[in-house]
């Protein structure tokens, strides 16, 4: 909880500062594929995935902006078993993401910042349908560390790419050692209004 404050009066910072600054806040939406997976987890494959949501862009100076968003973002693994029976691990997360950008030229930037994420479903599913996973397995929040790019091709629109690096164990009790984290590739588009 107290991450999720942290990052509450980060945002309420920016906009603060972004205050100052003669560049105009721009918002949009955006959306893409993930290609998840999870660490430290014997014999798992990436798993395909997606994310969608919205972000507003918060200039702080000539070529810096802040970048915080919201997104449904859906991350996991996926293994087989000896006997060829698929198993896969989906989890669901609201990700509030904030990430600090650097503006190379005007149309592509780099960036970096923490994502914080907030699980809304869980479940296994194999080859004869999925159950539910019980809540005390999975820790509600998860706290990744961001890194990508991206490049707009007209006022409008944009391709991006990030890697979130999963920093929090995700299981509760997790008492072998090895922690289990989120890490995901991501790529889409973004649809700024101006």
């Amino acid at each position: 909880m107290k991450k999720l404050f942290f990052g509450l009066a980060l945002l309420a910072g920016s906009f603060t500062f972004a205050q100052t600054n003669s560049s105009p806040v721009t918002f949009g939406v955006k959306g893409g594929m993930n290609v998840a997976n999870l660490s430290n987890t014997e014999g798992s494959k990436s798993k395909i995935g997606f994310n969608a949501g919205a972000f507003a862009n918060i200039p702080v100076a000539e070529s810096f902006s802040v970048q915080p968003e919201v997104l449904f973002s859906t991350v996991g693994a996926k293994s087989e078993t000896v006997n060829k029976n698929s198993l896969k691990f989906n989890l669901n997360y609201i990700s509030v993401p904030v990430m600090l950008q650097y503006n190379v030229v005007p149309d592509l930037y780099l960036e970096a910042g923490p994502q914080f994420g907030f699980l809304v479903g869980s479940k296994l599913k194999d080859n004869n349908g999925s159950v539910k996973l019980d809540k005390n397995t999975l820790k509600g929040f998860d706290f990744g560390i961001g890194i990508g790019a991206g490049y707009y091709f007209s006022e409008a629109l944009g391709i991006t790419a990030r890697y979130v690096a999963g920093v929090s164990d995700i299981i509760k009790n997790n008492n072998d050692g090895k922690s289990v984290r989120n890490n995901v590739f991501q790529v889409g588009l973004s649809l700024r209004f101006k």
